[in-house]
């Protein structure tokens, strides 16, 4: 069954509830955390709803509207809600095998339902891309119906992809879902530097304090410590293989290459003076090549900015003599960043355009590295400011609603920053003009005032001024 931290909890403007450490670090598999894992996990969860009727249900559809519609077919959209009306969860479907378990239900004609029956279902009717209807509270709306053998409707569900793989159903009580005492709320970064200085307790301590009550203490640490295990095993997958990214663009992978190419320069001692970064940018690709083929990845804070954070990670761990407790607190403290994000602005690339998934991603892995180079609180939220600063009106404009161009090298880029903006908050003492919540605030207004052209659909930006070939 899904579990409540599947379901996206609504923060009233008194909720001072911290996001936990799995809203913002998820395993799921590519090309996208709002268009792929949000769509399988929203169409799992209406199957499990619909469990007491099965036996009357002899059709079922699904209809995918807003961004989902745009950019659907390039960000696998229909895969994931038959995969997901299957029986397929992201988290644990095997990626190399979900095509085969496609093809097989294509080929078929049928849907095999929890009961054991089979009920006819084609794809290319009962799932369908609406491009024309709007839904108010956000546009990666999607409708589930199951019908009886008279047509009637069985059970209709509206659910909404919210961004990093979130989903939430239309008329569910928000802020409820899965929530516990927790020893520290804060709702803003100046509200979590003021519990810093008055309890003498790191960004990292307070976040796995709250994770502590949410689950047995022996199981925060390992929750951490897959989520870089994971990470770590996708950038090596992305190093280990090439060929051509499919969608007709013809984009070859390049991670393996560029690895093959620094090192044998490192071999032949022709160390370039910029090889850190190209390592660094190397990682990051390799990760977006992993997700654009389907691969699995860790939505960081989303599938589309999957690169950011674990290509710094591997940055502090090969370059700075990262150990497992800085590994943790990296995470654990990007994890306390990304949920002030995602509360006060978005992580959804359909809401704010890309500021919202690489820039959000950028000021995680910004105040992660910071973090475990033992910078205080102050230079930490001012690690996080720099990083989003310099990504505000970031547009989302993916090229044929394909995650490769201009995704996979934007996350090189993103991670070069992140890196930047640590190195220049720990040069200072954290003192700074500008806030993190300001920045925070400027980055939902931006995403306001963007026009939707900009926001995931492919109608604007890159994606029309590059003819796909």
């Amino acid at each position: 069954m899904l579990s409540p931290s599947d379901i996206v909890p609504a923060a009233s403007a008194d909720d001072r509830q911290p996001a936990a450490f799995g809203e913002l670090f998820k395993i799921g598999i590519g090309p996208s955390s709002s268009h792929t894992v949000g769509p399988m996990r929203a169409a799992f969860a209406f199957m499990c709803h619909l469990e007491p009727r099965l036996a009357e249900v002899v059709r079922i559809t699904a209809t995918a509207f807003g961004s989902l519609a745009w950019t659907g077919k390039g960000h696998a959209t229909d895969k994931a809600l038959i995969l997901g009306l299957a029986g397929c969860r992201p988290d644990d479907i095997d990626p190399d095998f979900a095509d085969d378990r496609l093809a097989g239900i294509v080929a078929a004609r049928c849907l095999s339902l929890p009961d054991g029956r089979a009920v006819a279902f084609d794809p290319d009717r009962d799932v369908v891309f609406d491009c024309v209807a709007v839904f108010e509270r956000h546009p990666n709306a999607m409708r589930f119906v199951a019908h009886d053998a008279n047509g009637e409707e069985l059970l209709s569900e509206v659910w909404y992809s919210v961004g990093g793989g979130f989903v939430l159903r239309e008329g569910d009580t928000e802020g409820d879902a899965g929530r516990v005492p927790l020893p520290w709320r804060y709702g803003t970064a100046a509200e979590l530097l003021a519990l810093s200085a008055a309890t003498g307790r790191s960004i990292a301590d307070i976040a796995l304090d709250n994770e502590r009550a949410r689950r047995p203490d022996d199981d925060c640490l390992a929750a951490v410590d897959r989520i870089s295990e994971a990470m770590f095993a996708c950038i090596d997958r992305g190093l280990d293989r090439d060929g051509e990214l499919a969608g007709g663009l013809g984009v070859r992978r390049r991670a393996r290459q560029l690895h093959e190419r620094i090192q044998a320069r490192e071999a032949g001692n022709d160390r370039s003076p910029m090889v850190v970064m190209d390592y660094v940018s190397c990682f990051a690709i390799a990760v977006n090549e992993e997700n654009a083929a389907g691969g699995r990845v860790v939505t960081a804070p989303t599938n589309g900015a999957a690169g950011v954070v674990p290509a710094v990670l591997r940055y502090y761990r090969d370059f700075c003599g990262g150990e497992p407790d800085g590994l943790r607190r990296f995470l654990l403290t990007a994890a306390a960043i990304g949920g002030l994000i995602k509360r006060n602005a978005s992580i959804s690339g359909a809401e704010v355009g890309c500021q919202g998934e690489v820039g959000s991603a950028a000021a995680m892995a910004a105040a992660g590295l910071c973090a475990a180079l033992d910078g205080s609180p102050a230079q930490v939220e001012n690690a996080a400011e720099i990083a989003i600063e310099h990504h505000l009106g970031m547009t989302c404009d993916p090229v044929g609603g394909l995650v490769q161009i201009p995704c996979i090298e934007r996350n090189a880029f993103g991670a070069i920053k992140a890196i930047n903006a640590a190195s220049l908050a720990l040069a200072g003492d954290g003192r700074h003009i500008v806030s993190l919540d300001a920045a925070l605030e400027t980055m939902r207004q931006t995403g306001l005032d963007m026009q939707s052209k900009y926001k995931e659909t492919s109608l604007g930006g890159l994606a029309v001024n590059v003819t796909a070939c």
